[in-house]
């Protein structure tokens, strides 16, 4: 009943957007009468802000159509690899005709990219995959809306997210690096505990951000509210059947715009000081600002739904029952037994300023993957760095990217033996465990929200983010 009340009200305000959109234009068009009142750039700037509030975000492009290799600029396709029920595998196929760029493009590592679901689109990744280009073969999982799949398709649950990335890893191959951001560290550690004790290749490296791997440190408000409900609350409170005018009609799923809600919840007088800001900077005449603005809610507004099957075995899995810290998890009949992986180096990294996933929960893999030798794992502290901030934005492009590709490029050149074999003594470029540590000192505002965000933005925009 909640999530048809939602939609109703939805359409009730679609015309009402419309509405405020055409007002907005009315008084700021320059052959406009209107535009030449008095206070006509508060009028508009008003009824902007209201067409923003009121409108519809739906899931975002990758906008993605080019990128630089060597210094050449080369065309970028974005191709569906795998299709599947529940995601779509996508792949970021390169081209040129500079036979220099190709060369190197053909000796580049490839990257798998595993998104979270976790109520945004996979587009919120737009700028991790951006910088990857320049240095790698890129795929990413694309998670569809739950609310967009039959209920002929039938129920998806962690263990099914488990078995996709396998099924993923296997298709681009065990050569290639997994990168895992947010939520399906979990997941991804998982799927590859699994490959490993049946013996089959792992990918050379693992890179997991920002983490639930142990939810027990430093709790967040996240790990809080999954602690202090019984999962039989969730079931009950949060859990909703999509209505009929969706492909899914009938599907139980976890809303989008409800975890849009806790999002927002979270920090509504940073939100509240952002939209205040974004109608000054209209007022001003600050395009560059309300732009950056747009581009940041554009993206954040966008949610989709999740399978309830999915989102309820999470909550007891991964953070009541912590089931693959205590190595009590079993998928599909099998144990998840992360010190099963032998060769694939690990690299965890985690935000200073994470509110969502807290100090140490990330790292906490090291302490699972004891098969792997110290001198392949790794750890990295992004100083200064929300959540957000670690895969997007300045941070993550100055600071986590460069230790990452290193990283990458470091475990790609190297012979990486087969599972069950002896590892052999470290190259000359193999250290010890180590932290490393940018040396940009914290920012204010550098938190959760803070770090999507057009380069160049005005700090006040970015403090409201």
């Amino acid at each position: 009943m909640l999530y048809q009340l939602y939609e109703t009200q939805r359409a009730m305000m679609s015309p009402f957007s419309e509405f405020a959109s055409a007002t907005a234009k009315l008084y700021s068009h320059p052959l406009s009468p209107f535009a030449h009142v008095p206070m006509s750039e508060r009028y508009s700037a008003a009824f902007d802000l209201l067409h923003r509030l009121a409108k519809e975000y739906e899931k975002p492009e990758f906008r993605i159509t080019s990128a630089t290799v060597n210094g050449v600029e080369v065309a970028v396709q974005e191709q569906v690899a795998v299709m599947k029920p529940f995601c779509r595998l996508l792949r970021f196929k390169r081209f040129t005709d500079n036979p220099k760029a190709l060369e190197v493009m053909k000796s580049q590592p490839t990257v798998l990219v595993v998104a979270p679901l976790s109520g945004h689109h996979s587009t919120l990744l737009r700028d991790t995959v951006k910088s990857l280009l320049h240095d790698h073969k890129v795929f990413i999982t694309d998670w569809t809306d739950a609310r967009m799949v039959p209920a002929s398709e039938g129920p998806f649950h962690l263990d099914d997210y488990v078995a996709y990335v396998e099924e993923f890893i296997r298709h681009v191959g065990a050569n290639a690096h997994v990168i895992s951001v947010c939520q399906p560290t979990v997941p991804v550690l998982a799927a590859v505990s699994l490959m490993a004790s049946r013996g089959e290749a792992t990918p050379r490296t693992l890179t997991m951000m920002g983490g639930p791997i142990d939810a027990r440190r430093s709790p967040t408000a996240v790990n809080n509210l999954a602690i202090n409900k019984s999962h039989s609350w969730f079931e009950t409170n949060v859990i909703h059947r999509v209505p009929p005018n969706f492909p899914g009609a009938g599907r139980r799923v976890y809303p989008g715009f409800l975890q849009h809600s806790g999002f927002v919840a979270m920090n509504p007088d940073r939100h509240l000081s952002s939209h205040y800001d974004y109608f000054r900077d209209l007022i001003r005449g600050d395009g560059e600002s309300a732009e950056a603005h747009r581009q940041f809610y554009d993206e954040y507004n966008a949610v989709l739904d999740m399978p309830a099957e999915y989102y309820l075995d999470t909550i007891k899995t991964v953070f009541q029952d912590f089931a693959l810290v205590n190595g009590t998890w079993v998928v599909r009949g099998e144990p998840v037994r992360p010190q099963d992986i032998t060769t694939s180096a690990l690299l965890t990294i985690e935000g200073e300023l994470d509110d969502i996933s807290g100090a140490g929960q990330t790292r906490a893999a090291h302490d699972l993957c004891t098969g792997v030798p110290k001198s392949r794992q790794f750890h990295y502290d992004a100083l200064g760095a929300g959540h957000y901030g670690i895969f997007s934005g300045r941070r993550w492009r100055e600071q986590v990217y460069p230790h990452l590709r290193e990283f990458i490029a470091r475990f790609d050149r190297e012979t990486v033996p087969m599972a069950g074999t002896a590892i052999g003594e470290p190259g000359p470029r193999a250290a010890t465990r180590t932290t490393a540590r940018a040396s940009a000192k914290p920012t204010k505002g550098s938190g959760t929200n803070g770090s999507i965000k057009k380069a160049g933005a005005t700090k006040r925009a970015t403090r409201a983010r």
